[in-house]
């Protein structure tokens, strides 16, 4: 049985090889309320939907000051809350390290750093910056290697793993990468758009710390990810996709005359979440 990277952050203890922590991702106070009543520990943000919600592009460093004002919103939540920080919104590494501290400061335990397939020296500085700056982080590091298409272009940024693709990059390279950003100091890492079994069964084995995969309706189910020893196991965007989604089907269906199915909470729900936070603020 491997031994993960030892730390006392909390967070960091949600993390088990087999048993892995199922990380809801919320993109304003409402969902993550919502979330904490369904009993979740830890929750973590979504940068595309964080993005999507004032009318910025996700993945282009646009949302630094609205990741932080999030953060500030939810770090004295009772829940454990990790941060989507993009690249870090910043090439420069002591940027970075600043931009971790204060989200600290305002009560966060993690924060996510993907490496967009840039220069790998790059990251684990900007890693080993964040490390020295907010120690009490846990980062968690991605590698975009299964993630981007076929030319590894930034501006498309869908679930890849949902449509059964994979980048043409992988395998070797993967390895490379996770392996500098461990040396870095990284806690976890993480590699969406991966969703083959004997891929995930064989980089946890190569692993000294967690291994964070993107959820994929169409990939290994929650249990069967256990199994190949994963540890985080993040939803990202897909939650607030549904929820668009779910209101444009509503839409149709009083627009052709038909009474909305699905679950709607009332009111009085939505307005109880708001005074929820509003007492541990």
């Amino acid at each position: 049985m491997r031994v993960l990277r030892a730390t006392s952050n909390p967070f960091a203890g949600l993390h088990h090889a087999g048993t892995p922590l199922l990380l809801p991702n919320a993109w304003d106070h409402a969902t993550a309320t919502a979330m904490a009543r369904k009993g979740f520990r830890a929750i973590g943000t979504t940068s595309l939907a964080v993005a999507a919600a004032v009318g910025l592009p996700d993945g282009a460093s646009a949302t630094r000051d609205e990741t932080l004002r999030l953060a500030l919103s939810l770090g004295s939540q009772p829940f454990l809350l990790s941060v989507d920080a993009e690249s870090g919104f910043s090439e420069d590494p002591d940027e970075v390290g600043e931009f971790a501290r204060q989200l600290e400061a305002v009560g966060a335990v993690g924060i996510n750093l993907e490496d967009s397939l840039g220069p790998v020296d790059r990251h684990a500085a900007k890693i080993a910056a964040v490390k020295a700056a907010a120690p009490g982080l846990f980062v968690n590091a991605r590698t975009d290697t299964y993630w981007f298409g076929e030319r590894g272009e930034r501006g498309k940024r869908g679930e890849r793993g949902e449509r059964g693709e994979r980048g043409e990059r992988g395998g070797a390279e993967t390895l490379s990468r996770l392996d500098a950003y461990q040396q870095a100091g990284a806690d976890g890492v993480f590699v969406p758009g991966l969703t083959d079994a004997g891929e995930i069964a064989a980089l946890v084995a190569r692993l000294d710390v967690p291994l964070n995969i993107l959820y994929s309706p169409t990939g290994p189910t929650v249990r069967q990810l256990g199994d190949l020893g994963v540890s985080r196991i993040s939803l990202g965007s897909f939650l607030y996709r549904r929820a668009v989604g779910a209101a444009l089907d509503a839409l149709d269906e009083i627009r052709e005359g038909h009474r909305p199915g699905g679950r709607t909470p009332t009111y009085e729900d939505i307005q109880g979440m708001g005074a929820d936070a509003a007492r541990h603020a």
